[in-house]
């Protein structure tokens, strides 16, 4: 019926991208138990925190604590988000193995997320990219709002293609497209990415989508027949955009997991251990988390 690929990787983003949408200030020690826990999980890839000024994302200002307390599986690949060369530098000393820059595809969402034009954007990650390169650190590049922007609206194909080559040609190793405030559908991902794969190499690409709406494994399951074999997701669908009012939930680790493996699909994470990690955020938000096999989870308890 499909073609479909043998094993998927999935890149958690729930340290970072889900807890920074968190009012409530979440425990440093509570932070590091819970990656912990993660690393335990068979992940290949976690993004544990970012290093932008406290002011921005108060709610990882502890992200330099929190990278040299964690306990570091030999066979994870432990990442962080950095916005320019200060935050770089305090990364690097950390001894973090891969650094991801971000920006978006839309004029508006990148002057509202970074307070620069998209043009004033390109001179601050190349001086980035090129220092982390030097540094031996493989490097990860975000481009925002590829299926939608809060402020403009649809985002021509051609705009996102341009950053993104843009961004592959300063040497990143991946780039990740993502969905920010979840308005992605499967026939809109189904026409965007063939377009996208005449300018771009997907064996260097990744998909981050947002389930605001309840549509990110139907996408992600577009996204497969076309050849894309990377993920970003969050765990328990924590998470969303500062930026973008109402743009939450990112696409739940768990529900992706448990359908991929359905289907006969490889991913090398232990469901069980994701559950128990769940569990855990869950408690110590003292919220349940939004993801299907959460509430499964919740209601068998009950």
């Amino acid at each position: 019926m499909l073609e479909l690929p043998d094993k998927v990787t999935i890149k958690e983003v729930g340290p970072r991208d889900g807890l920074q949408n968190e009012s409530e200030e979440v425990p440093f020690k509570d932070k590091v138990a819970w990656i912990d826990l993660l690393s335990e999980a068979g992940y290949s890839y976690i993004e544990f925190s970012s290093f932008v000024h406290p002011k921005w994302i108060p709610q990882l200002k502890d992200a330099r604590s929190v990278a040299t307390s964690i306990r570091r599986n030999p066979e994870t690949t432990y990442a962080a988000l950095v916005p320019n060369m200060k935050g770089l530098e305090a990364a690097l000393e950390t001894g973090v193995d891969e650094v991801s820059v971000f920006m978006s595809a839309s004029e508006t969402h990148n002057k509202k997320n970074i307070n620069k034009s998209i043009e004033e954007t390109y001179p601050v990650l190349e001086e980035v990219v090129k220092m982390a390169k030097q540094e031996s650190k493989t490097v990860r590049g975000y481009v925002s709002t590829v299926f939608g922007c809060p402020y403009e609206g649809d985002v021509p194909v051609e705009q996102v293609a341009e950053v993104s080559e843009k961004l592959l040609s300063m040497g990143i190793d991946e780039l990740s497209l993502g969905d920010t405030i979840g308005v992605a559908n499967p026939k809109q991902v189904d026409d965007v990415l063939p377009r996208l794969q005449e300018r771009l190499s997907f064996d260097r690409i990744a998909m981050h989508f947002h389930n605001t709406r309840g549509m990110a494994l139907a996408n992600v399951l577009v996204s497969l027949q076309h050849g894309i074999t990377t993920f970003d997701a969050s765990l328990g669908g924590l998470g969303g955009c500062p930026y973008a009012k109402g743009a939450s939930g990112n696409l739940a680790t768990d529900d992706l997991v448990h359908m991929l493996h359905k289907m006969g699909i490889e991913t090398g994470i232990d469901e069980q251990k994701l559950k128990e990690a769940g569990d855990y955020i869950q408690k110590v938000l003292k919220q349940s988390l939004p993801s299907h096999q959460m509430q499964v989870l919740n209601k068998e308890r009950v």
